[in-house]
């Protein structure tokens, strides 16, 4: 299944896609239909009110999710070009609800920053309460995957060893446009990823490179603290990315980023600089 938050005259709606029909299941977002522990069957059955896929406002898949837990230095070809070794765990950090936008909103460039980065990414949706997660339950946990791009303040990132702050600043990271179920996407077996900045391709990779892949994600993160339907794993971003060029590129007014993963459609994202203030 296809399932996505829309925004309509009414608010947001939950619905399921089918071609160019999206139907909702009675719940205000996403993460309102993953609460419920019957969700797949919910979706499968919703008869609600029907839109035209055509021109759709996404929100961002879940719009507030309980946690967005993202992962640093998680792709092979990235962890080399970044001069590293690869990890023994994965690297962990923390990403606010307020730093989501839609597939096709806008990407608020912060004015604190001139070092805007682009990373497509594969983000991981939780669709069942899990702690302490072995590979079956960690596997069974996953309610589907997603597009999202972890656009980044690389000059806030290192201002300190602690990469929070260049992670998160509001209005910037792109998640969607829909949920895809595990039946209908198999990033364990690898799906196709790609970005772009004004059409030309900067990011490509497989999700077969990941070192750490969801399941050994989700494990390893419910170690700590309960997942919980509706939170979201990015699982990190593939080599290519604009601090490790030579000379550096960031992104700058106008420019479009797009980010697209086979199977599970494309965001497209216009930068814009963030409104002064006062």
């Amino acid at each position: 299944m296809k399932l996505a938050t829309i925004r309509t005259g009414n608010g947001t709606a939950a619905v399921r896609i089918d071609g160019d029909t999206a139907t909702e299941t009675g719940h205000p977002d996403l993460g309102a239909l993953l609460a419920d522990p019957a969700w797949r069957e919910t979706a499968r059955n919703a008869s609600g009110a029907t839109h035209r896929t055509a021109g759709l406002d996404y929100a961002p898949v879940v719009p507030r999710p309980g946690k967005v837990v993202c992962v640093g230095l998680n792709y092979r070809n990235h962890i080399l070009e970044m001069g590293r070794e690869l990890p023994e765990y994965p690297t962990l950090f923390a990403k606010y609800p307020e730093a989501l936008i839609g597939a096709n909103d806008d990407i608020v460039l912060p004015a604190a920053s001139d070092a805007i980065d682009w990373e497509a990414e594969l983000a991981v949706v939780i669709g069942a309460t899990v702690r302490h997660a072995d590979e079956e339950t960690a596997k069974a946990a996953v309610a589907g995957y997603a597009v999202l791009n972890d656009v980044t303040a690389r000059d806030w990132q290192y201002r300190t060893t602690q990469w929070h702050q260049g992670k998160t600043f509001e209005a910037t990271t792109p998640f969607g446009p829909f949920l895809v179920t595990p039946d209908e996407a198999d990033a364990l077996a690898g799906l196709d990823l790609e970005g772009e900045v004004d059409g030309e391709s900067v990011q490509k990779a497989s999700t077969a490179d990941l070192v750490f892949d969801p399941v050994a994600l989700i494990a390893y993160v419910s170690t700590m603290f309960t997942l919980n339907p509706g939170d979201v794993i990015a699982t990190g971003t593939p080599g290519g990315v604009g601090h490790a060029r030579k000379p550096q590129r960031y992104l700058t007014d106008g420019q479009v980023l797009t980010t697209r993963i086979s199977g599970l459609g494309e965001s497209r994202n216009v930068a814009r600089e963030e409104e002064s203030v006062g």
